[in-house]
């Protein structure tokens, strides 16, 4: 919100308040099975945002500190922020669940071909590119969590790495990651095999014995089927996931198993990931494999039905019947906000940053990394670890209750920045000959052109805090 009307309802309060609240709720190791009293029973995947047990879509899952997984994670305490989960347990709407399973399944595996940035701009630090490996391609963005290597590290010398990913299939058949986890080629990820990689068949040809993948070939002379899954099964256009090592360019398969269904049949679920097969015409899309159908009694959170379509990033709840997910609620998870400036105000009681004068509500959902620190804390060490002064980034959802602020989907601690310019792409909520204001944030032009910009224009501005405690626009409205 606006600095003078936040400054005097958000103030300065002790770490241990918060850590007290969240350390009684328990943490890794806490106990599993049971229900929560008024919860729902069914199945949660997403990304882990937070540890303390696990944090995924927004609630808390108490666990018994144990992961069921074929890729070399066996405990909690192995996991990473940004992996994709798959949680059995109940749930309730105030974010405390109880997981009786947890499990974990890489969705790549291998070694990288190539990576890259989408572009680079002198003076601004990219963030988006793409990766290359097993013939496959994949997105990384803000949100996804690196370790092992920064991006910088693995487009500077991508085939000196292996990789493992944790990501959504896209509407093009490449993959949105997660996570991504690095090793230096020679150090090898505990787990049977060295390669793993899933999508669908394509080009079957039985008497080879062979298929590909997204033109990826792949000979299965030498596998078996796991988890019940029968060769004579495999057929063109199905889902697998197939596992084993590389020799001359190709996949030789040792392991294949077809997608399960997530989940089970009269579950209540979510999931997020990306929009992929959208069609309009029968309300129908899916996100990793999972057929999503929605009617006029779905509602729409932070998104319109007619705002769907393929590459979108939504969270789907709602009931699992006859392999389809009925949806009751489709919640957009795409940030409109992005924002780079200094921590001025610390209100932990009700987890509240103040950003360059934009209040930033934190959430059971949102991801929070260093920069450089990638120890594994809990939550609480998350967000105790603020500190007046820190230069953030933050990206999330412009609210307009409550004058307007910030709702944090990803927030990383940058290093730090000696200029104290701050930028923010927003959308304008008022402005006048001397006054623009987002998020009941005032900033004065500064004889700055605002080029015919009006309220509810989405713009890019620079800014600076005065030494009056003012803010200020350092450069011209970029729309």
């Amino acid at each position: 919100m606006k600095r003078n009307a936040l400054t005097t309802a958000v103030r300065m309060v002790i770490a241990g308040t918060l850590a007290g609240t969240l350390a009684a709720c328990g943490g890794g190791g806490s106990g599993g099975g049971g229900s929560v009293s008024g919860s729902s029973d069914g199945t949660s995947v997403g990304a882990v945002t937070g540890f303390g047990s696990v944090y995924v879509n927004g609630t808390r899952f108490e666990t018994n500190g144990s992961v069921s997984s074929d890729d070399g994670i066996e405990r909690e305490d192995q996991l990473e922020k940004g992996m994709i989960l798959k949680v059995k347990g109940s749930w309730d709407g105030r974010g405390e669940g109880r997981a009786e399973r947890v499990s974990y399944d890489d969705t790549l595996r291998g070694p990288l071909t190539g990576a890259s940035f989408d572009s680079v701009e002198v003076g601004v630090e990219p963030d988006t590119g793409t990766l290359q490996m097993l013939g496959q391609t994949i997105i990384f963005d803000k949100q996804t969590v690196f370790r092992g290597a920064t991006p910088d590290q693995l487009v500077a010398n991508p085939t000196t790495y292996r990789v493992r990913i944790s990501g959504w299939r896209t509407d093009n058949g490449e993959f949105r990651a997660s996570y991504v986890g690095a090793n230096v080629i020679g150090l090898d990820f505990d787990g049977p095999n060295e390669v793993e990689l899933e999508g669908i068949v394509q080009s079957l040809d039985k008497t080879a014995q062979t298929f590909t993948i997204n033109g990826f070939q792949i000979d299965y002379s030498l596998a078996v089927g796991d988890d019940d899954f029968d060769l004579d099964e495999l057929e063109n256009g199905i889902g697998v996931e197939v596992e084993g090592y590389l020799q001359d360019g190709v996949l030789m398969a040792t392991e294949i198993e077809d997608e399960d269904d997530l989940f089970d049949d009269d579950d209540d679920v979510e999931i997020s990931g990306d929009i992929y097969d959208f069609d309009s015409a029968n309300r129908s899309f899916r996100i990793n494999g999972v057929l999503v159908q929605y009617n006029r009694g779905t509602e729409f959170d932070d998104i319109r039905e007619s705002n769907l379509q393929n590459g979108l990033f939504v969270k789907v709840e709602g009931d699992f019947r006859n392999g389809v997910l009925v949806a009751e609620e489709i919640e957009g998870r795409d940030g409109d906000v992005e924002l780079e400036g200094r921590v001025e105000e610390i209100d932990l009681t009700n987890e509240v940053l103040m950003v360059s004068g934009i209040r930033v509500q934190l959430t059971p959902n949102t991801l929070i990394e260093d920069d450089d620190d990638n120890r594994r804390r809990s939550r609480v060490e998350d967000i105790n670890g603020f500190r007046v002064g820190d230069f953030l980034e933050v990206e999330g959802r412009q609210r307009s209750t409550d004058g307007g602020y910030l709702e944090a989907y990803t927030i990383e601690r940058e290093d730090d920045d000696d200029d104290d310019d701050y930028e923010l792409e927003a959308r304008i909520d008022a402005i006048n000959s001397t006054t623009i204001t987002f998020m009941n944030l005032e900033i004065l032009l500064n004889d700055y052109s605002t080029d015919g910009a009006r309220a509810g224009d989405e713009v890019e501005v620079e800014y600076r805090r005065t030494s009056g405690g003012q803010y200020e626009l350092t450069d011209d409205l970029d729309d």
